[in-house]
């Protein structure tokens, strides 16, 4: 339209969305493939050890069938955009365990431990799908920060008045009802880990002082270096009382990791390894049980030049070696030489031993895809919770898998923790199941604001209310 010699041209309308894929056919079809991976395993460990297809093989199929598609339901339902491999492997390394485990059981008929390990798994299903029903937004959870920390004190607490369990004060063990309470700690704590340093960072990224004089080598003021110092103190003394490596190496890193991303600062990556490396070797003089780890580690065949025949790690040690690069074929290794933690910590001893380093390799793989597309959400996320989530819970399943291969390999001294989804513990894969479930959350949101136009404006809800972002 013109107008006095001017020309007026009407305003663009905004982009439309660009389609989002859903890919919810894809994750359905590798929730089959899955589930049929599993059965294959629990059938050729019947035929490797008894000649015949398990009687139960089409009940354990259905089950973990069931399962996996009463999950996907729900990711449909309330997670239509989220990553579509999440899930897929959560059932693949579950379905994996449960026939390791069953496996294993052959060898000690009087200890069965595969019927619990699955009623554990329903439940974390249940958790799984409870969570991704409920929780409609990740954000939610940055309100209740301080209630997560003080829960997951408690909880790491309970154990010291309970008495130690193969040296370890990690279990709560009432009229043959145990759990772990650190399991369900470690998520807890990262969910109040990335609230503080979400809302600090910008104070934990301030330059102090410098140190011996060097320009690049400095360090925040001692007000703000005051959390990590707590952080690392808490650590220790979880160490100290509870006699428990891994979960204090776990959530010391956890925090510097999530303190590196927050701040961008490779100081603190330094700083951390300094405080854990002193704490690590000051313990590991003082406390009797794991100053034995760490001379087991140091001489793994030191039993059998002294005549007392192999100890744990010189066993699973072997089992590697014997399995080569295709292994013996599942049912046919001997990895329950290793004794009563063949189906807990040493459970990979058996995948080494028996798929060989191919199955190996392939188990390391899912761990370290459902690693990155963890990292990937948090990299999609605008806000600064959700992305320090997604790589904290991310991160806590990097440090667990490096943790427990490391020991059980030789690589760096045992810890007693168990393998995700992998290892007999019930505390274990329902935690395990829960990280899942809040992946699925937080890759929903990061995927589906893909789709939104481009200029519309996105709001984030913080503790005092909600914000208007920048435009897109």
């Amino acid at each position: 339209m013109t107008k006095a010699g001017t020309t007026l041209v009407a305003a663009d309308a905004p982009a439309p969305a660009m389609p989002l894929p859903r890919r919810r056919g894809i994750e359905l079809a590798l929730i089959v493939v899955a589930v049929l991976l599993s059965v294959y395993g629990y059938c050729a460990v019947g035929l490797a050890r008894e000649g015949t297809v398990p009687p139960g093989a089409a009940g354990y199929g259905a089950g973990l069938g069931v399962l996996a598609l009463v999950a996907h339901l729900a990711v449909r339902l309330r997670a239509p955009c989220a990553d579509p491999l999440l899930l897929p492997i959560g059932v693949l390394l579950n379905g994996l365990g449960l026939v390791l485990i069953y496996r294993l059981d052959l060898e000690t008929p009087d200890d069965l431990a595969a019927p619990t390990q699955l009623v554990w798994s329903t439940l974390g299903v249940a958790l799984f799908i409870v969570v991704v029903l409920m929780l409609r937004d990740h954000r939610v959870l940055q309100r209740y920060a301080y209630v997560c920390v003080v829960a997951a004190l408690v909880l790491l607490t309970l154990p010291i008045f309970f008495p130690s369990v193969n040296g370890a004060r990690i279990w709560i063990r009432i009229a043959g009802f145990s759990i772990q309470p650190g399991e369900f700690a470690k998520v807890l704590l990262a969910v109040f880990f990335a609230a503080y340093l979400a809302a600090n960072r910008s104070a934990l990224a301030y330059t102090g002082r410098r140190v011996l004089g060097v320009e690049r080598l400095q360090l925040p003021t001692g007000r703000v270096l005051g959390p990590i110092v707590a952080i690392w103190l808490l650590s220790v003394g979880v160490l100290v009382l509870e006699r428990d490596l891994g979960t204090s190496l776990l959530f010391f890193g956890l925090f510097v990791v999530l303190l590196y991303v927050a701040t961008g600062r490779t100081g603190w990556i330094a700083v951390g390894l300094l405080l854990a490396a002193l704490g690590a070797v000051a313990v590991g003089q003082l406390e009797p049980h794991v100053h034995s780890r760490v001379e087991d580690w140091q001489h793994p065949f030191a039993s059998i030049e002294a005549g007392e025949g192999p100890n744990q790690l010189s066993q699973s040690l072997f089992a590697f070696a014997a399995g080569g690069l295709l292994g013996t074929g599942l049912g046919l290794g001997h990895s329950i030489l290793i004794g009563f933690a063949a189906k807990s910590d040493f459970i990979l001893a058996t995948a080494g031993e028996e798929l060989g380093l191919a199955g190996l390799s392939a188990i390391f793989l899912l761990y370290g895809l459902l690693v990155e597309r963890g990292y990937r959400a948090g990299l999609a996320l605008r806000d600064p919770f959700g992305r320090l989530l997604a790589v904290g819970l991310a991160s806590i399943v990097a440090l667990q898998v490096f943790v427990i291969a490391g020991g059980v390999t030789g690589l760096i001294p045992l810890t007693g923790m168990a393998m995700p989804f992998l290892a007999q513990g019930g505390s274990s894969v329902v935690t395990n199941w829960a990280i899942v479930a809040l992946l699925i959350r937080l890759s929903d949101k990061a995927r589906s604001r893909l789709g939104v136009p481009k200029g519309e404006e996105a709001t984030v809800e913080t503790g005092h209310g909600v914000r208007a972002e920048a435009a897109r």
